[in-house]
């Protein structure tokens, strides 16, 4: 296997009325984390609206912690990194 993959992830919970100033906060990081080599997801809670959780994969974790140091809205744990483990 080549350098593991590396990702990170971020929860929030927002209250519903902050939920469209939430989405458009996402938009931006989104943009952000795909300028600086990564790939990000999101996805919310289908039975807990509000609840959201982030993905942030890059293919390195040096990538990773590149852009994790430099971006908009810090993850609140960056020094939290998962390296991707080869089970073939």
């Amino acid at each position: 296997m080549s350098d593991p993959r590396a990702l990170t992830l971020q929860r929030s919970i927002v209250p519903l009325g902050d939920r469209k100033k939430f989405l458009e906060k996402l938009k931006t990081r989104h943009a952000y984390y795909v300028r600086a080599g990564c790939k990000h997801w999101v996805f919310e809670e289908a039975e807990l609206p509000g609840a959201f959780i982030e993905f942030i994969e890059a293919g390195d974790g040096e990538t990773l912690s590149r852009a994790l140091a430099a971006a908009p809205d810090p993850v609140l744990d960056r020094a939290r990194i998962y390296q991707e483990v080869g089970i073939d």
